[in-house]
């Protein structure tokens, strides 16, 4: 029988009690767990406690959505057997796939290979039937659809004018920038997003909830350019709105009926999505798409099988590819020239890494990482305090360091 000295067991016992919880979710009492994560309404539903509740059941909130029907046979996602743990490194201590977890806010969490699911966890009471707002994730989405678009000929090329389609927007600088350009962030049109409140993307999201001038109006005073259109990325979520009305306009129809057609049919869905809506019926394509953790699995189980379900091309090869690939970007949105670190396609995050890497993002740690060369996809649904890493950038990079421990840990290429 092994003895230890009375010290070491003072030590073990102190450092039982600072270590966290099995299970432990940060701050769960400050985001509502005494009250079982309650739903908000249209006016507090992106604030403290009501994130958890409102950003996995939009439909319950009290704003105007639009269902995106699924159909046909479930595209099944098998479970890996005896997958590797995953295991990461941040500010040069290791961690586990359940550390990460239990030190950040993270609603859903799930990890493909090939198709197989490595690790899925749901956290604050959440469960697979919850739809997980995307924010700008579904700029991502509507950029696809706008590839199949072209290839149905709706569209007839990238280098049309805006107002070609968004006849609304006749006249205006985003009318007069075209497709590619707007895919690209690129219209150099001054625009402010910077999560206070007081900014321009404020100013749009209350005209799309039907407070003060129309939506179009709003878009239409965008008028300063700055910068040559197509010669600098400056993100802004306004360009990504006048992409959805370029969609809508070519093809006669709503966001949520090509979705459903286009995407959410044929790529095997296991339960409907949603699009919310602004006051003109317009889908909000900067930012208001809602899904399940696996369903956002199986988009990214599209994107890294370069757009094919089984054998069926959804979205055009060549048109992902000049979405996602940083080697065809020109110089200007190449990683480390649009951005300190990414790149930026046709509304896709480019990364710095040997082979071909890509994320969709969206505020508060939303996330899809795809690898299509490894067949490895990572999907993250979360509820950080803060919008963007401007301000908070912690979060952000552990985030950053997860994926590459999951690329490490499943074979990966890390950089």
């Amino acid at each position: 029988m092994t003895t230890f000295h009375p010290s070491l067991r003072m030590l073990a016992l102190a450092l039982l009690c600072v270590a966290p919880l099995a299970g432990a979710e940060p701050d769960a009492d400050l985001l509502g767990r005494a009250q079982g994560y309650p739903v908000g309404g249209p006016s507090n539903f992106n604030q403290t406690p009501w994130r958890v509740g409102s950003w996995s059941a939009i439909d319950k909130v009290g704003v105007p959505v639009r269902t995106v029907a699924r159909g046909g046979p479930v595209h099944e996602l098998p479970r890996a057997v005896n997958p590797p743990a995953i295991q990461y490194r941040y500010r040069n201590l290791g961690y586990t796939l359940d550390d990460y977890l239990e030190r950040r806010r993270i609603t859903g969490l799930l990890v493909l290979k090939n198709g197989e699911v490595v690790a899925e966890h749901y956290r604050y009471g959440r469960t697979p039937e919850a739809r997980f707002l995307s924010f700008s994730m579904a700029k991502s989405v509507n950029a696809l659809l706008i590839g199949i678009a072209v290839d149905k000929g709706l569209i007839a090329s990238l280098d049309d004018f805006a107002e070609k389609y968004a006849k609304d927007l006749a006249g205006s600088a985003y009318g007069g920038t075209t497709v590619r350009q707007l895919l690209r962030m690129s219209s150099g049109v001054k625009f402010t997003e910077l999560y206070d409140g007081n900014d321009d993307i404020a100013r749009l999201g209350r005209a799309m909830a039907g407070s003060g001038p129309r939506p179009v109006q709003v878009l239409k005073s965008f008028n300063d350019r700055i910068n040559p259109a197509g010669e600098k990325f400056m993100y802004a979520t306004a360009e990504s709105d006048v992409l959805g009305r370029v969609l809508a306009g070519a093809a006669g129809r709503n966001l949520s009926e090509l979705t459903s057609e286009w995407l959410w049919h044929p790529l095997g869905a296991e339960r409907d999505a949603l699009w919310r809506i602004s006051v003109d019926g317009q889908e909000q394509a900067g930012g208001g798409f809602n899904a399940t953790l696996r369903d956002w699995g199986r988009l990214g189980l599209l994107l890294a099988n370069d757009g094919k379900v089984g054998g069926q091309q959804l979205v055009p090869q060549p048109y992902l590819l000049d979405a996602t690939d940083a080697s065809r970007q020109p110089p200007a949105f190449a990683p480390g020239k649009a951005t300190q670190f990414y790149g930026y396609g046709y509304q896709f995050w480019l990364q710095p890494a040997k082979t071909r890497t890509f994320a969709l993002q969206g505020i508060h740690g939303q996330a899809i990482f795809v690898q299509p060369s490894t067949g490895i996809v990572m999907v993250q649904t979360a509820v950080y305090d803060q919008a963007s890493g401007r301000t908070d950038p912690e979060p952000f990079a552990e985030r950053s360091a997860v994926w590459r421990g999951v690329l490490q840990s499943l074979g990966g290429v890390p950089n």
